[in-house]
């Protein structure tokens, strides 16, 4: 709980800076722009702000968060688009960098969607499978690098088609086992390149994709992974990605999400799917169980914002998740829930984009999650 409320106070010390002197302007002009959204619509409005968190396997996190939104041709009949990118150091001397973007061409011609990852940063790993130890997670620390782009052009009003490709690479790893407890080293380990080539269909009618008060989204999407590619593995994934959101009142929204991911072949682990992290099965540690497939599901109630105030809102959330071999093996007693809640803080008033501050519960203890715009 302590890391939630370090995190609430540095966002309400952003939000309600006090009067500064002469020498200190220049932190006053740059705070009263970060919080501040004077843009009008249509034009592009770009914000970076500090954040800061802390866990035991990292000791305390300093980032830096920085968003930029705008509309194709500063046109408000164009949709929203976005792109986000997350910077953290942290006092066990790991690093790195996160960029998301999602960005929509005049009248919807072309769909940019995809993520970059790198970073130095220790990786625990539990096994393969949907019953793993407890405690004692071996680590594997490794310099990780993702790209993944998908290239999408509209061939019909919301209906988008496209190439998608993914580069993934661990190098320079290290793997120490935990004193009370032996794991067979994982494919990949010892590090891995894989670069998979595919294609990604999507439904799309989202207008504000950092905050969706309604819209449908829709993806199947399939990749291949070959050594002809330039990858160290033979392989192939199939993702399937649904979600909706519905208006309950004009501050209140209802939102669900279902998600699968299945691979076959000789598949590394780092590229399994994965259960956890800041987008769905909130509180799990990203990868706490992982295998060649998953079906997880979610749903979230948002008030945004209270009706009592202007800024601050809240959401509740639940979800649960399964992994497995294969569809055929995927156990019902296996299934792992999860839930929690947030607070949210109106950061982009013009824009109707939240800062969000989730704490989600599970089995294992309380995950903590500080980012712009819902989770999906």
């Amino acid at each position: 709980m302590y890391k939630l409320i370090i995190l609430l106070i540095l966002t309400l010390c952003l939000a309600r800076v006090p009067h500064a002197n002469a020498q200190g302007d220049w932190f006053k002009r740059f705070v009263k722009k970060t919080v501040s959204d004077t843009t009008a619509p249509g034009e592009s409005s770009f914000r970076i702000y500090p954040t800061l968190g802390y866990s035991p396997e990292t000791s305390f996190e300093f980032g830096l968060s920085s968003l930029l939104i705008f509309q194709a041709k500063k046109d408000t009949l164009n949709r929203l688009s976005e792109v986000q990118a997350f910077t953290f150091l942290t006092l066990e001397a790991q690093y790195g960098i996160w960029l998301d973007n999602a960005i929509y061409g005049d009248k919807d011609k072309w769909f940019f969607l995809g993520r970059t990852r790198f970073q130095r940063f220790p990786l625990l790993y539990y096994g393969i499978g949907p019953q793993t130890p407890d405690k004692d997670p071996a680590l594997i620390d490794a310099n990780y690098l993702l790209l993944r782009q998908r290239v999408l052009r509209k061939i019909v009003p919301n209906l988008f088609v496209g190439p998608e490709i993914d580069y993934q690479q661990l190098y320079n790893t290290g793997f120490e086992q935990p004193d009370d407890h032996f794991y067979d080293k994982p494919l990949g380990s010892d590090g891995a390149r894989n670069i998979g080539f595919g294609a990604a269909l999507v439904y799309d009618n989202r207008h504000n994709v950092l905050n969706v008060r309604k819209g449908f989204f829709g993806e199947v999407s399939f990749l291949k992974y070959s050594p002809a590619l330039g990858s160290n593995q033979n392989f192939r994934s199939i993702n399937v990605d649904i979600r909706g959101s519905h208006p309950t009142s004009i501050r209140n929204v209802f939102a669900w999400q279902v998600y699968s991911s299945f691979s076959a072949g000789n598949v590394p682990f780092n590229q399994l799917a994965l259960m956890g992290g800041e987008m769905i099965m909130r509180g799990y540690y990203y990868g706490r169980y992982r295998d060649k497939g998953m079906i997880a599901t979610q749903i979230e109630h948002r008030w945004l914002p209270f009706g009592f105030s202007k800024r601050f809102g809240a959401v509740a959330f639940a979800g649960t998740a399964v992994v497995g071999p294969k569809l055929s093996e995927l156990n019902l007693k296996y299934i792992r829930p999860s839930g929690g809640v947030g607070l949210r803080y109106l950061l982009f008033p013009r824009k109707d984009i939240f800062l969000r501050l989730d704490v989600g519960f599970t089995k294992d203890g309380p995950g903590f999650y500080l980012f712009t715009g819902e989770a999906f």
